[in-house]
C-alpha cells in the first residue's frame, strides 16, 4: 500500500474515533491538533502533528509552536518536541497519528514537568524597568485649539454696518415686516356667505 492510501485510510480512522472530541481538532487533510488540560491553565498545551509526504515511512512533523503555547517555556516546548520524536520512531511504517496522542495523554505531567505553575516574566531587567515606571498626576490636560473663524474685508464690513456705533444691533432688526409678510400669505378672503 502507497504513502499516500495509507494516509487516507489514517484519517479516516482519526475523524472516526474523535467524532464529537472537542479537543481534537482536524486542520487539513494532513494536519491535525489536539488540546490537552483546560484553558487557562499554565499546564495546558496544544500539540500539532504534520505529516510529510512520505509519512508513515517517516515521522510526523512535530509543532508546539502554536499562539495557544505562547505560556509555555521554550525548554518545555523542546522537551516535548523531542520525547515525541524519539517515541514516534519505534513506530515508523505504521499509522501512529493516534497512538502518539493518546501517549501524550498518558505522559503529559512529565512532559511539562519542567513548566512553573504560574506564568513567569521573561527577564527581570524587564520587571525591574516596569517596577521603576511611575506614573505623574500632575500632567495638564491640553486644551484643544480653537479655529479662529478668518473673514474678509468685505465680511468684516458688512457685519459693521449691521450694527450701531456702540456694537449693537437696530431697534426692530427682528420685525418682522407686515406688509412683506401679508403679501406672501395672502390676505384672508372676506366671507361671502353673509347677507
Amino acid at each position: 500500500m502507497s504513502n499516500v492510501e495509507l494516509q487516507n485510510e489514517e484519517r479516516e480512522v482519526l475523524l472516526a474515533i474523535y467524532d464529537g472530541d472537542p479537543a481534537f481538532k482536524d486542520l487539513t487533510s494532513n494536519k491535525y491538533q489536539y488540546k490537552y488540560g483546560e484553558d487557562g491553565d499554565p499546564k495546558s498545551f496544544l500539540l500539532e502533528l504534520s505529516w510529510g509526504e512520505s509519512y508513515p515511512t517517516d515521522k510526523p512533523i512535530v509543532n508546539m509552536d502554536t499562539f495557544y503555547n505562547k505560556h509555555l517555556v521554550q525548554e518545555v516546548k523542546d522537551h516535548v518536541v523531542n520525547t515525541i520524536g524519539k517515541e514516534a520512531e519505534q513506530f515508523l511504517g505504521e499509522a501512529m497519528t493516534y497512538t502518539l496522542f493518546e501517549w501524550v495523554k498518558e505522559h503529559s505531567e512529565e512532559l511539562l514537568s519542567a513548566q512553573p505553575d504560574s506564568p513567569i516574566i521573561a527577564s527581570s531587567s524587564i520587571a525591574d524597568a516596569v517596577n521603576n515606571i511611575t506614573i505623574s498626576d500632575n500632567v495638564e490636560p491640553k486644551a484643544p485649539k480653537v479655529k479662529k473663524e478668518q473673514l474678509s474685508k468685505a465680511q468684516k464690513r458688512k457685519q459693521w454696518e449691521r450694527v450701531d456705533g456702540k456694537g449693537e444691533k437696530p431697534r426692530g432688526w427682528d420685525w418682522v415686516d407686515i406688509v412683506k409678510h401679508l403679501s406672501q400669505t395672502g390676505a384672508k378672503a372676506p366671507d361671502t356667505s353673509d347677507p
